[in-house]
């Protein structure tokens, strides 16, 4: 696991560790040191504590005109044990609704299993988003993980599902991303290019 690196091909048009509204502003990263992991395996270093003991992530993209975020998770998401989605909640959504974000946009490709608990935290979120005019997109889950979220009913709060799970996001720009993601969203467009 320690080779999988979060997507950096942004990281010179946008660095969360360089802007000063972002909850992990001014984080230092070491190359040459792996300090982090998920259960007894290394991680890269790149990416950051939220946290949580098995659930990791990188803000990629922050766009306060258009109030949206791209952020990516490596780990496994735990709500039964760890409280992940509370944890991601109060430590970033929470920070990042303060500065008008209502947009999210979650990828979802290296996340390695899903245990499911309450659902408050996910309610709760898609209200405060929802009352913004915004919402929370979920991208490329793994078959087994999407069908995990999709058993504890979270498919109903965030859009997810197979033209989400197949979207090449990394072929575009930002923008370009959350203008295909809301015109798919309001209904616009059928499909979403897959990979």
């Amino acid at each position: 696991m320690h080779d999988i690196e979060p997507f950096f091909k942004w990281i010179d048009d946008y660095s969360a560790s360089k802007d000063e509204r972002s909850p992990f502003f001014n984080t230092t990263y070491n190359e040459f040191y792996f300090d982090n992991k998920i259960y007894n395996y290394l991680i890269h270093p790149q990416w950051d504590d939220m946290g949580s003991e098995t659930l990791y992530l990188k803000i990629l993209w922050v766009d306060y005109d258009l109030k949206f975020t791209i952020i990516e998770f490596l780990g496994e998401w735990n709500d039964c044990i760890e409280e992940d989605c509370q944890v991601l909640k109060r430590t970033v959504i929470d920070k990042m609704l303060a500065m008008g974000i209502v947009h999210y946009v979650l990828i979802g490709e290296n996340i390695l299993t899903f245990h499911s608990g309450d659902d408050d935290y996910y309610q709760e979120w898609v209200e405060e988003v929802s009352e913004e005019g915004g919402w929370v997109a979920l991208l490329n889950l793994p078959k087994h993980v999407y069908n995990d979220f999709k058993d504890a009913r979270i498919h109903h709060l965030f859009f997810m599902g197979s033209d989400y799970n197949t979207f090449n996001w990394r072929i575009f720009k930002p923008p370009y991303i959350f203008k295909l993601l809301e015109e798919r969203i309001e209904g616009s467009i059928k499909s979403l290019p897959s990979m």
